[in-house]
């Protein structure tokens, strides 16, 4: 089964990572870095100067066209600015895919991470044919929590002490699934998508496969 490359919602466009993408990545990061501090460990080795951002979308795309995972920049529909970051990534236990998302501080508040987190949970059961799909999060981001919940998952599990947060705290971590025979009474089944593989071609994500 291919994967998506590109996937067009209502208001975005999310797309396998390109070199060429590092200037609007790092502009994104950059207007959004106090608050992804707070939430994204990974924004404390921001900023990164150029070289370092395009030797970072190089490994992702190697790591897409090796399906090792699938890391997706979200963009406008003009694709001329980042607005966020996503991906399915896999897990170690099970048929399972884990959605993660950030968004461009500018456009929170939105219902983006929703719209983006229902085309890729669509992505995960009708392309890639997993078992159950993932959100984790912190307790504390209320924000980020709401979504899973408005897209039908179910909250397993708060795991304590699992996580060091950007400050250093050890802190829990929330755990949202959503199995493949619960998907299509969800919300995420009435995404309205259309993705793409690597040569353009439309990919059948209307019922699984």
């Amino acid at each position: 089964m291919k994967p998506a490359y590109r996937i067009e919602t209502e208001r975005t466009v999310l797309r396998c990572w390109q070199p060429e993408d590092a200037p609007l990545l790092s502009a994104a990061i950059e207007a959004s870095l106090e608050h992804l501090q707070e939430w994204m460990p990974w924004a404390a080795g921001e900023p990164k100067s150029l070289d370092e951002r395009v030797a970072f979308l190089r490994a992702m795309r190697a790591s897409f066209d090796k399906d090792v995972e699938y890391v997706y920049g979200i963009f406008n529909r003009d694709e001329n600015a980042v607005i966020g970051g996503t991906g399915l990534h896999r897990r170690d236990e099970g048929n399972c895919l884990e959605i993660g998302y950030w968004i461009h501080v500018d456009y929170i508040n939105r219902g983006l991470a929703s719209e983006i987190s229902a085309a890729l949970t669509k992505a995960a059961f009708a392309i890639h044919q997993v078992d159950w799909v993932e959100i984790r999060c912190d307790p504390n981001n209320i924000g980020s929590a709401s979504v899973p919940r408005k897209l039908g998952y179910t909250h397993e599990a708060t795991l304590r002490r699992r996580r060091t947060t950007p400050q250093g705290n050890v802190e829990g971590t929330m755990i949202w699934t959503l199995f493949a025979d619960e998907y299509p009474a969800s919300p995420s089944a009435r995404a309205k998508m259309r993705a793409f593989d690597v040569l353009g071609s439309a990919i059948e994500v209307n019922s699984q496969q």
